[in-house]
Order: structure tokens, then C-alpha cells, then sequence
């Protein structure tokens, strides 16, 4: 639904009302509860063994390729930047619980948050391999947008990697993401240069995204061996 802007009394036009707004909360809900997964708050001592095969030495390379970090050469280390996120308000950092088997598939973030504004990005995204093209991934990003917009209200919900991340670029389309642009020369990391991609869902459009998505996550979208009877994009 698109929302006209109005006239000022000089007949220039303003953007649409915004009425009884109020200043937003930060996230601080610990379990995001799912079908096929949960989202619990990082835990540095219950979630080390899972996430230290996803953060660890063993981890593809190519799974760091567009990330600011390195794979974590020892247990210790990673045990202290487990601790230190925990900590963090902002990111607010949930690991993704596979709801079979218990196990800690990865990672993501809730960040860069304005409450005045209404403004909040999901990032610190990082899947081990079995996650990721799986319904246990689509609906991790699911329950937080739905915490976001629908339980915290947040009017704009984002999405950035760098441009040259095919794979982020596409999955954050597949969700129902909106692209924006590029904001050239927006980073330094690893010693190169990162042009970054913004992606957003804002609140008008969530009820349509959210349908979508739950339609695919349907169980009755998928067979007995897990394999999808419809793609999201024909949902």
C-alpha cells in the first residue's frame, strides 16, 4: 500500500503523518520461539561446543569472505567473545536452536538500533553449513522480524552486507527484502574496500512479507523428507 505524503500551509509537500509515536524499546526478549527452531540469547558457557564448529578452525574460509572477523583458532578465544556479546545490548545477539536435535546452528543479531526513530538491522549473520537453504534458516530470520515489527514496532527493518555478497544480496531478496541501493566507498575492513548494499522491510509492507513467509513455512509446504512443494517466491 503506498502512503501519499501531504501539503504543508506553503503547498510543499511533507512526508505522511506519523501519529502517537513514541520512542521504542531496545530487544531484550531472551527465546524466540519457532516450529522448527528457537532463538534463545547467547549463552557463552551452554552454546560454546555447538557454536565453536561454526566459529572455529574447522569452518570453511568462504564462510568468512564478507565478514569483519576470522574464524576463531582456539576454544578460549571464542569463550571470550561469546562473553562479551552476551553482554552487548546492542547488538542483542541470539544463537538459532535446531528444535530436534538442541543443536546451535549459528548466529544472528539484532543492531544498530534507533528507538527514536524506529530504525533496527538484523546482522551478525553466520550460518554453519547445515543451516544454511534450510527451513530452520528462513524461519530464524522470520521470528526476529516478527519480533521487531510486530512485538517491539519498529517502523523500518534493515538489511546490509557488502555489495559483492551475491548470496546475502539474494537471500535478503527471497525474505521479501526491498533494495535500495549501494553506498559506495562505505567501509574499510580486511584491508580492502567494502561498497555496501542497503535492503529494508518497513512496517506498511511487513503484513504481506509476513504472509508469504508463513505460508512457505507451512508444514504442510513441505513432504515427508523435508523437500519444498513450493518455492518462496511462488508463495
Amino acid at each position: 500500500m503506498k502512503i501519499e505524503n501531504q501539503y504543508n500551509s506553503d503547498h510543499q509537500p511533507i512526508g505522511y503523518a506519523v501519529k502517537d509515536w513514541s520512542r521504542r524499546e531496545y530487544p531484550t526478549k531472551v527465546l524466540l520461539e519457532g516450529t522448527y527452531c528457537r532463538l534463545e540469547k547467547i549463552d557463552p558457557i551452554r552454546h560454546i561446543e555447538d557454536l565453536y564448529h561454526v566459529y572455529g578452525p574447522t569452518s570453511p574460509s568462504k564462510n568468512w569472505t564478507y565478514l569483519p572477523m576470522e574464524p576463531f583458532e582456539s576454544k578460549a578465544a571464542l569463550a571470550t567473545y561469546l562473553k562479551t556479546i552476551s553482554q552487548s545490548q546492542d547488538p542483542f545477539h541470539y544463537v538459532i536452536i535446531d528444535q530436534v536435535s538442541g543443536k546451535a546452528l549459528g548466529t544472528l543479531a539484532l543492531m544498530r538500533t534507533n528507538p527514536e526513530h524506529g530504525t533496527i538491522e538484523v546482522g551478525f549473520v553466520i550460518y554453519s553449513d547445515q543451516l544454511k537453504k534450510t527451513r530452520i534458516a528462513t524461519e530464524a530470520q522470520y521470528l526476529l522480524a516478527c519480533y521487531a515489527i510486530d512485538d517491539l514496532g519498529y517502523r523500518r527493518y534493515e538489511w546490509k552486507c557488502d555489495a559483492l555478497n551475491e548470496p546475502s544480496r539474494k537471500a535478503a531478496l527471497r525474505l521479501g527484502f526491498t533494495f535500495e541501493g549501494i553506498f559506495r566507498n562505505a567501509l574499510v575492513y580486511k584491508e580492502r574496500n567494502r561498497d555496501t548494499a542497503w535492503f529494508s522491510i518497513i512496517n506498511s509492507e511487513w503484513a504481506d512479507r509476513k504472509d508469504r513467509l508463513e505460508s512457505w513455512l507451512d508444514e504442510a509446504n513441505f513432504t515427508v523428507e523435508g523437500e519444498q512443494k513450493r518455492r518462496l517466491n511462488e508463495c
